[in-house]
């Protein structure tokens, strides 16, 4: 059989996967302590490899790893077309507006102005609303942009809301849902079929003895 390749993002998201991966028997290999970013389960015949974040969906896009785990924004704002086989019970935040108090988000047709690093996200959402913007693309620090004048609003991921109210802002608007999903590659999907449901079937059946969502 051949090997299958996962691809997980380092840092929290990728304990939470480690670990979960440990409930069902598989890789006991993997050390995120470690500086290595490929680790091998010759037990299970699978590979498993540490990414940022952000490149889990072109590793699996691209044929390199057949499945991984990784949050729903990322795949939103990759326009990726991988296949999304099943939604983790774990890690659930939101995307969100924020802003200042009483900032109006919708202004006719005036041009708000946007800082975010989810672009691709941002641009789709407010052109279902119809509401012209600006993206400003900022990939740190981005709840300073209201407070400096650099933007009306921000777009980003909000899971307590304790950075936000730090900084002066508040949840203005709800946009989606994010959690942890497993995602395939179209192609590797059909050959490796078997191996990866097996998988899925698993952490489903963990699913639902266990209440994993503090995993």
């Amino acid at each position: 059989m051949d090997y299958l390749t996962v691809a997980l993002a380092k840092g929290r998201l990728g304990e939470q996967s480690a670990e979960l991966f440990g409930k069902i028997g598989i890789g006991k290999s993997l050390d995120l302590n470690s500086r290595r970013l490929v680790f091998e389960d010759e037990e299970n015949k699978i590979k498993f490899m540490l990414l940022k974040n952000s490149d889990v969906v072109t590793y699996v896009d691209n044929g390199v790893a057949d499945i991984g785990i990784v949050g729903k924004d990322m795949v939103k704002e990759s326009l990726s077309k991988v296949f999304q086989l099943h939604n983790l019970s774990f890690g659930y935040c939101k995307m969100c507006i924020a802003g200042e108090k009483g900032k109006t988000v919708y202004r006719n047709n005036a041009i708000l102005k946007v800082a975010t690093k989810f672009t691709n996200s941002a641009k789709a959402y407010f052109d279902l609303k119809g509401q012209r913007i600006q993206i400003i693309t900022l990939n740190g620090s981005v709840e300073l942009a209201p407070k400096l004048g650099l933007a009306d609003v921000i777009v980003d991921i909000v899971e307590t809301g304790s950075t936000l109210r730090a900084n002066g802002l508040e949840v203005l608007e709800e946009m989606f849902d994010i959690n942890p999903v497993i995602i395939a590659n179209r192609i590797g999907y059909k050959f490796k079929m078997k191996q990866i449901d097996g998988i899925i079937a698993k952490i489903g059946e963990l699913e639902r003895k266990h209440d994993v969502k503090n995993i």
